[in-house]
């Protein structure tokens, strides 16, 4: 990974937000002409499609010619000057990135006989002039200037061993846009941009030569945050826009650095999912916008984008208690752009007695009847609603490690980034909340294909939170059990055929996971809190989304820092004991590979984790965790380790 930690805005206050029904509906008033003039950073999404023409030669020829399209996302900053007339001149630069589907960064790919290369963009970028004209909170607008893209080339010659050249295209781009002023320092805009670059031409050391063309067309929608430089001239610092109806959105976003590293460890042997015994440094990096909006009464829209970026260890392989939260299965050099999370959810409210919610990343702050239905539909992760805890739940601000901020035998819906789709409804009354989902299951085990059979496979679950006080402090207590219904192995029928070759694949067809987990949080004083999981499948077919856990006990504190005058610091130490079911154990041993280990064999015990860390506030919007994890038998194998990880993270959000 090639970045440093993300620089973070500053924290946006939001007026306190009140029942949709009791807003107006009218648009906010506007008392004076929008100051257009100054600083902006803001971030951007769309729909990008370009066109490629490519050569090979190795000596013989062959070509290609190639659409490409996908949704993409980047960010951009920039400066404005509006004139007395009207007019406005600006400077802007953006770079965008492109999805991880290969119909989206794949620019073109050919072969010959002898050999095959391919073309992948990572990222591009621009730096505009803006030419435009602002009528009170309108701004249209012109723009053109320089453009760049970097890629990478690939060939694989017949030998196998692949080439890797970095490029960077020269070129330039124009377009359009319209922007409007939404808020005091919040803009909105639409935008059409063309780039047209260089063409490119590629050696390598095989003596293969690739030489392309290319062009994009993006349309794109952006969002800006105006920044107020303190001693910046400016016509009206204040603004003029009065936003009445600033209850009915909120903008949230993060930003999450986090990096890890091991020293060399002891390992006899090693297979294809091990942790390499060599010494290791991986990094991962997570940018975020949380967009969320009243729509009517109890009606709500959550938009979470996300640029993702960095590598877990061996490529997120080695362990079942994987170290790093935010290193899913999919691993990007660079920037890759995600809708995470799009739905809508429905709140109906019973009458009675009422609550306030606190303003948060996936929840709008607002008044809700206690007593109250919650139904909700579209693309989140299944831990957003079903086995919470306050204590250990966050990987970008807890626990790292995957069995302490989940329960570990939970083999939840997900693709590769732990996301998915599905519907979920909560009855939630004072002292318990019922929850139920339904969510899509991938295709195939570890895959990022959803298996639409809808409803006969998918995952269903349940859970009951029930609340309660003991010795004057709260506690919850979640019970969660899920039966999956997928297209899945057997790893006692790969077992029992030799011919197979262990390949689980071919056992594959219609098949029951089911299993359960107990999950408890208890405050002891107003500073220190205790919290435990136990989790459990039966441990029969193979691992389809999470990791390679069939049974997990883990369990921990966590301690604010009131006691040494850092009320914001936070203290976690906390320990996971995580095993397999015994069809699953003698698949490994025999050599199998599950989602997440794999040594070739296996000398089995019980994978142990423990982890303790520090989070120290650097201020209310930016927090350094130190973090050390020690990882004895790593994927049940007590022939290799133990293994110690030592991560920093550094984390902002607003």
């Amino acid at each position: 990974m090639q970045t440093a930690a993300a620089i973070t805005c500053g924290m946006l206050a939001l007026p306190a937000a009140s029942r949709a029904a009791d807003l107006p509906l009218k648009a906010p008033a506007l008392q004076a002409v929008y100051d257009w003039t100054g600083l902006y950073i803001g971030a951007h999404v769309g729909f990008t499609r370009g066109t490629s023409s490519a050569t090979l030669t190795d000596p013989t020829i062959a070509t290609d010619n190639n659409v490409f399209d996908g949704m993409t996302g980047g960010v951009q900053a920039g400066y404005n000057y509006r004139l007395n007339s009207g007019l406005l001149l600006g400077v802007e630069g953006d770079i965008s990135f492109p999805n991880y589907l290969p119909s989206n960064h794949v620019v073109s790919a050919t072969a010959t006989a002898l050999s095959s290369a391919e073309e992948r963009w990572d990222y591009v970028a621009s730096l505009r002039a803006r030419l435009g004209y602002t009528t009170g909170a309108w701004l249209f607008y012109a723009t053109g200037g320089l453009a760049f893209a970097g890629e990478r080339f690939l060939s694989t010659p017949t030998n196998d061993v692949e080439d890797r050249r970095l490029h960077t295209r020269l070129g330039w781009a124009a377009g359009a846009g319209v922007e409007y002023a939404f808020a005091p320092h919040w803009t909105a805009r639409l935008e059409y941009l063309y780039r047209k670059f260089d063409d490119a031409n590629v050696s390598f050391p095989s003596g293969v030569n690739y030489a392309s063309a290319m062009d994009l067309h993006t349309i794109r929608i952006g969002l800006n945050r105006k920044i107020d430089w303190p001693g910046m001239p400016s016509y009206n610092p204040k603004s003029g826009i009065t936003d009445t109806e600033s209850d009915r959105w909120e903008i949230h976003g993060q930003s999450t650095f986090l990096a890890q590293g091991y020293p060399a460890f002891h390992a006899p042997y090693s297979g294809p999912n091990s942790l390499t015994p060599a010494p290791q440094y991986q990094e991962t990096w997570s940018n975020s916008l949380y967009l969320n909006a009243r729509l009517w009464d109890g009606g709500e829209v959550y938009y979470n984008p996300e640029l993702l970026q960095g590598f877990g260890f061996n490529n997120t392989t080695g362990a079942a208690g994987f170290p790093n939260g935010e290193a899913q299965k999919s691993g990007f050099p660079y920037p890759h752009y995600n809708t995470s999370r799009l739905f809508l959810r429905q709140t109906f409210g019973f009458g009675g007695e009422q609550e306030e919610l606190s303003s948060g990343q996936l929840q709008l702050a607002g008044k809700a009847d206690v007593s109250r239905l919650t139904v909700q539909v579209g693309k989140f992760s299944v831990v957003d609603v079903f086995d919470g805890n306050s204590y250990a739940h966050d990987p970008r601000k807890d626990f790292m490690n995957w069995s302490i901020w989940a329960s570990g035998a939970f083999d939840y819906a997900a693709d590769k980034l732990g996301l998915g789709y599905g519907a979920t409804a909560e009855l939630n009354q004072k002292q318990w909340a019922l929850r139920g989902g339904y969510f899509l299951m991938d295709a195939e085990s570890n895959s990022n294909n959803f298996d639409m059979n809808i409803p006969r496979r998918g995952e269903y679950v349940v859970e009951l939170e029930t609340r309660y006080s003991l010795f004057g402090q709260p506690g919850k207590l979640r019970t969660l059990g899920f039966v999956n219904s997928t297209f899945s192995g057997s790893y006692r029928e790969t077992l029992d055929d030799p011919a197979l070759n262990l390949d689980i694949a071919q056992t594959r067809r219609g098949r029951i996971k089911y299993g359960y987990a107990l999950n408890l949080e208890q405050a002891i004083t107003d500073d220190i809190g205790l919290f435990g999981r136990w989790s459990w499948n039966d441990g029969h077919n193979e691992i389809m989304a999470f990791t390679d856990i069939d049974r997990s006990l883990s369990f921990g504190t966590s301690i604010k820092g009131t006691k040494w005058g850092r009320a914001d610091d936070v203290v976690g130490i906390a320990g996971a004991i995580n095993g397999l079911s015994q069809d699953h154990r003698d698949f490994i041993a025999a050599g199998g590979l599950g989602p997440l280990i794999g040594d070739g064999q296996l000398n089995y015990r019980k994978e142990r984790v423990l982890e303790t860390y520090y989070a120290l506030a650097l201020n209310k919007a930016l927090t350094f965790t130190a973090d050390y994890q020690l990882i004895v038998n790593p994927a049940y194998n007590a022939d290799r380790g133990p293994v110690s990880v030592f991560s920093g993270r550094l984390h902002g959000e607003f």
